[in-house]
């Protein structure tokens, strides 16, 4: 993964390989691993203490402006595998997710990755990440003593 700032706070959430994930040779198809990214980070939010929804119900949006991803191991269909997300650094109007896709039963390293987003209004223009949200991410990778 790229030199940035980690924090150590992680979100895991576990899902079941779907044959839908998967390609002809019977592995997951490479694309699946960016849409449980995505996965990765609603639930990160969603933990934090700001839902998507939420950003969306006030007009906020979060554009994806870069991926990155690096394949380790194959996962196969039917396979119970954990999301791990963690938020990286914080920009004045956007900010990044670093990503492990692993073996849940016993933490196999199949994928890692991390994602930089830019906060915008209804309009897609870019805004400062409101305070708000800024807090409770804050609050959340950094909880107080």
């Amino acid at each position: 993964m790229p030199d940035h700032r980690i924090h150590d706070r992680a979100v895991e959430h576990s899902i079941r390989v779907r044959y839908s994930e998967t390609d002809r040779m019977g592995i997951v198809y490479h694309a699946n691993y960016i849409v449980w990214f995505e996965i990765g980070r609603t639930e990160f939010c969603r933990a934090a203490g700001f839902p998507y929804r939420a950003m969306e119900e006030r007009g906020i949006l979060i554009l994806v402006t870069g991926v990155d991803c690096k394949f380790r191991r194959s996962a196969q269909y039917d396979d119970h595998v954990t999301i791990r997300t963690r938020m990286g650094d914080t920009g004045s109007r956007g900010l990044s997710f670093f990503y492990e896709i692993v073996m849940a039963a016993d933490g196999t390293l199949l994928a890692e990755g991390s994602t930089r987003h830019l906060f915008v209004d209804a309009g897609k223009r870019p805004i400062a990440i409101p305070r708000e949200i800024r807090d409770a991410f804050s609050r959340f990778v950094q909880p107080a003593p």
